[in-house]
């Protein structure tokens, strides 16, 4: 059987260790967020999680939601799971308290995400939907649509959609066919076909609110002319209470290689009434607010399921016996060493333990910069925040949903054969984790934004709300003879990392082909960089710990450990990215067709 046991210790060291939990607490209307009550709501979440979400995830992967005429019934224990959830006030974590919401800083709903996800990816994706509705709604919605929908979203009696993809269409959603007719009474009849809307239709709330992309009979060619609409199954009263049926219907479910216990639906919609959210032709900025949130949470999924993947290795490693250590006999009461005892067994898991913890900081940091991007009195700062996080959301996307896989595929392999049958449960991780590589903008899509959009947008400004902070500490830190093995490393990887960047945007400007032939290989590189940086925060912050005499001895110096064996056996791959990103174009766009 799986084991889970949020990993508190880890999280709060980021928070409050690492990050500095008074850069959020010091915010304006941070100020009732004290260490205490972040610690309390931790606490909370992760009983929760371990409690009562990871006991049904193996269960509800094998029964899987079930499609009747319709309906959609979600699978044994989850109905009551979300209402616990519900109970706890859990959907409304980091919401507005103008709309019933407890006003947590992002940071907070961040860690909670990663706790979810872990425990239980599939439950975790209905209220992870209906916050990323509750966004779009919050920033673009009229007034009275935030009045009507958010409070019922917050309070988790509603949940939320995004209907964006159609058969014909997904990346390129300039291609959608759904329709908008305007009605005399403001709103609009809504026609056409979605397909994959991840919690399209299911038994845990009364209503589901749908934002769907359509257009309007004069709308633009292409992205240009797509409009969002709020789209209830139910459409409610005046008062709130839900009313008639509404015209959108689930046409089937997908049987689909993971996230069983959550349902993947095609959605018709034939006439059903809704109302414009924002102005005409101008949804493009309200989804990308949809997708930007829905990114991080994938990012998120990524690392729940690398963290949980990891604790089932290491769990296995520790007690599985096999033959006996190289150097000889480590357990010699027993008939065969442990095989955690093993170098390549080791390797695998300290780039699992590396990976996910150089993760969690970037992460954090990323909703950190989200609260700082919310909050901060200063405009500057609060655009500072801002192009940070637009800068890093595909590449934790790509990167952590990458990673998870991956470790979820090492723990099968530490598991040996016991790793593909179901009864451990480890092949499950690698399922579920499969899809986020795929959904909300697939990895290929992440390194084309970030190496197309984010690298040359506002001359470079995104770019050097990372670069700078990064100069800047390597400038700092470069004569501290403690800080040396691992800032030698980042330095050098850093400077790989601006030669790529800068020779990248120099062929582009001649052959955009360039950028695409390099952009995966570029992301990557990207991203071990950001993680190398993390985990010489994390140096740092542990450091201190060990100089003061405060907490646990070893939990700080398996930190230091850690970050020694990312920089020496998980860095290094910087190069080989480099050198794959500088080859350009050329062998990819040789062959013709024919020749494959």
């Amino acid at each position: 059987m799986p084991v889970y046991h949020a990993p508190l210790d880890n999280i709060r060291f980021i928070i409050h260790d690492v990050l500095g939990v008074e850069n959020i607490t010091s915010l304006p209307g941070c100020s009732e967020v004290s260490s205490d009550l972040i610690d309390q709501i931790l606490e909370e979440g992760a009983k929760i999680c371990e409690e009562v979400l990871f006991p049904i995830n193996q269960s509800g992967d094998r029964e899987g939601c079930r499609f009747d005429n319709g309906n959609v019934t979600t699978p044994k224990g989850f109905k009551e799971a979300y209402d616990t959830f519900v109970a706890g006030g859990w959907t409304g974590l980091a919401c507005d308290p103008e709309y019933g919401g407890m006003g947590m800083p992002t940071l907070i709903g961040t860690a909670m995400k990663e706790m979810i996800c872990s425990a239980n990816m599939s439950f975790g994706m209905y209220p992870g939907l209906s916050y990323g509705a509750y966004e779009a709604l919050h920033k673009f919605g009229t007034d009275e649509i935030k009045a009507l929908y958010l409070p019922k979203i917050v309070d988790g009696s509603w949940s939320g959609t995004m209907c964006l993809t159609e058969p014909h269409c997904g990346t390129d959603l300039g291609l959608i066919k759904t329709k908008a007719v305007p009605n005399a009474d403001g709103s609009y009849n809504i026609s056409g076909t979605k397909i994959f809307i991840s919690a399209g239709e299911h038994d845990l709330t009364e209503n589901i609110i749908h934002l769907v992309l359509a257009k309007l009979p004069d709308a633009p060619e292409g992205v240009k002319g797509i409009s969002l609409f709020v789209v209830p199954k139910f459409i409610p009263k005046e008062d709130g209470a839900v009313g008639d049926r509404n015209k959108i219907v689930c046409g089937s479910i997908e049987h689909k290689m993971g996230i069983h216990g959550n349902s993947t639906c095609v959605m018709n919609l034939d006439g059903a009434k809704g109302w414009l959210v924002g102005e005409p032709h101008k949804g493009l900025r309200a989804m990308f607010a949809m997708m930007n949130d829905a990114r991080l949470g994938v990012a998120m999924q990524g690392l729940g399921i690398a963290e949980v993947a990891y604790q089932n290795g290491l769990a296995y490693a520790k007690d599985r016996l096999q033959m006996r250590a190289l150097s000889g006999a480590k357990y010699p009461d027993k008939p065969a060493d442990p095989i955690i005892v093993h170098p390549d067994v080791r390797r695998t898991l300290l780039i699992s333990k590396a990976v996910t913890e150089g993760s969690r900081a970037l992460s954090y940091w990323i909703g950190m910069n989200l609260d700082i991007s919310h909050h901060h009195e200063n405009e500057a700062e609060r655009q500072r925040a801002d192009d940070l996080v637009a800068l890093l959301t595909p590449v934790i996307k790509a990167y952590q949903t990458d990673m998870g896989f991956e470790i979820a595929n090492h723990t099968i392999q530490i598991h040996g054969g016991h790793g593909y049958i179901a009864e451990y449960g480890v092949e499950q991780y690698a399922r579920d984790a499969r899809i986020a590589m795929i959904y909300e903008g697939t990895n290929g899509i992440q390194a084309l934004d970030l190496i197309g959009r984010k690298m040359g947008q506002g001359y470079g400004r995104l770019l050097r709300r990372f670069f700078h902070p990064v100069s800047d500490f390597i400038e700092a830190h470069q004569a501290d003879e403690a800080l040396q093995e691992f800032i030698f490393p980042l330095a050098k990887a850093f400077a790989k990392l601006q030669q790529s960047t800068a020779m990248i945007a120099q062929k582009a400007l001649k052959n955009p082909e360039e950028a695409g032939a390099a952009s995966t290989d570029y992301l990557r590189q990207f991203a071990l960089v950001a993680l190398a940086f993390m985990w010489c925060k994390m140096v740092i912050a542990a450091q201190r710990k060990l100089a003061s005499g405060e907490g646990d001895k070893t939990f700080y110096e398996s930190k230091i450990k850690t970050a020694r064996f990312y920089m020496e056996r998980v860095l290094p791959e910087t190069d080989a990215r480099f050198k794959m990103a500088m080859a350009g174009a050329a062998p990819l766009m040789a062959h013709a067709v024919e020749e494959f």
